[in-house]
């Protein structure tokens, strides 16, 4: 045994052709992977090309990004360079120009020590008008309050959208956003649009949409109603039974927001006088039965969620109370009492 250890000790490790074999196995492998991760990948459009990274967002999914934009030849590669890089959880948020002939480490780089866009914060009031969405949104970002209205009639970025409404009033969600600052018009409208179509998506929503028969229009339709009778959320679901009962049994709505939406270029104040029930329109809920054609204003959250989900409950009237909320009646001759009382009210401010 002791001489089988003293010949082993003695024998060089490599011989001069195993070294040599080694070395041009090493440097091949060097080679290829300078090749692979640092050659430049071009793509085929004209540069650069944008890329949007949002916050919270897997670096699985921003590698999935690029190759389905065709930055990249290779997700497996990529993914070895970000694997190399430790860019797992470190990569930023935000808008990047993508320049052509970026190398695959060239690309991690770019997404952990770039310069993303700047983001602004806006805060969309819920039951906004889309001409006052449009002035906001303009004024934040610096950009065409008139181009925002223009893209919200126009038929092929409707369709885009996947928008068969004649118009987006409705369908933008209104939210506090953290949006780039340079962000153009259709990318600020598509972005609220996302948002507005997340809503829809739980099965629990389009099993409800089911049982109450309605579709999406129509509840962006009822919701936009709800937000424009009440700042309390917690009317919400009980102003949505009042209406759903309505609708179920062809009563009229007779809901004041949609006058308003007829009359809201008109005058300077919201307030809905007798000669403009009479308008003729099918806007006008309190001259036609059902639902007008579309939603008269940017339902939030709780809106939609309220037309979808109603309260169970026993009334068909409500009118204001005076100190912001309403009073709610199951009787014609109760709710004519609670509309004296406001009357009243109303004449001891005077």
């Amino acid at each position: 045994m002791l001489d089988n250890i003293i010949h082993i000790k003695d024998k060089k490790p490599f011989t001069q052709n195993e070294i040599y074999i080694l070395s041009s196995v090493f440097g091949f492998l060097i080679g290829l992977f300078l090749f692979i991760f640092f050659t430049p990948n071009y793509y085929k459009y004209k540069g650069p090309v944008e890329l949007e990274i949002v916050p919270g967002e897997s670096l699985s999914k921003v590698i999935d990004s690029l190759y389905e934009k065709e930055l990249i030849p290779n997700e497996t590669v990529m993914h070895i360079a970000a694997f190399l890089y430790g860019a797992e959880k470190n990569i930023k948020a935000g808008k990047y120009k993508v320049e052509n002939g970026l190398s695959y480490f060239d690309m991690v780089e770019l997404l952990l020590e770039g310069s993303p866009s700047n983001q602004k914060l806006i805060t969309i009031p819920e039951g906004i008008w889309q001409h006052n969405l449009a002035s906001l949104v303009a004024k934040i970002f610096n950009l065409d309050s008139d181009r925002i209205m223009e893209l919200s009639k126009d038929k092929k970025f409707l369709g885009r959208l996947g928008v068969a409404a004649r118009t987006l009033e409705g369908y933008l969600l209104p939210e506090t956003y953290y949006l780039f600052d340079n962000s153009n018009e259709e990318e600020i409208l598509s972005k609220l649009k996302y948002e507005m179509d997340k809503l829809f998506e739980p099965d629990s929503v389009k099993l409800q949409m089911l049982k109450l028969g309605m579709n999406k229009h129509q509840i962006l339709t009822l919701a936009s109603i709800i937000d424009g009778e009440s700042n309390i959320i917690d009317e919400f679901k009980r102003i949505s039974g009042v209406y759903h009962k309505r609708l179920k049994k062809r009563i009229a709505l007779q809901a004041d927001p949609t006058v308003q939406y007829l009359i809201r270029n008109r005058r300077r104040h919201n307030k809905v006088y007798y000669k403009d029930l009479e308008i003729d329109s099918p806007y006008n809920t309190y001259k036609y039965v059902g639902l007008p054609p579309g939603p008269i204003n940017n339902p939030g959250k709780d809106a939609v969620l309220a037309a979808l989900f109603p309260e169970d409950n026993d009334y068909y009237y409500f009118v204001a109370d005076g100190s912001g909320g309403h009073v709610f009646a199951k009787t014609l001759s109760q709710h004519n009492r609670n509309v004296n009382s406001y009357r009243e009210w109303r004449r001891s401010q005077k």
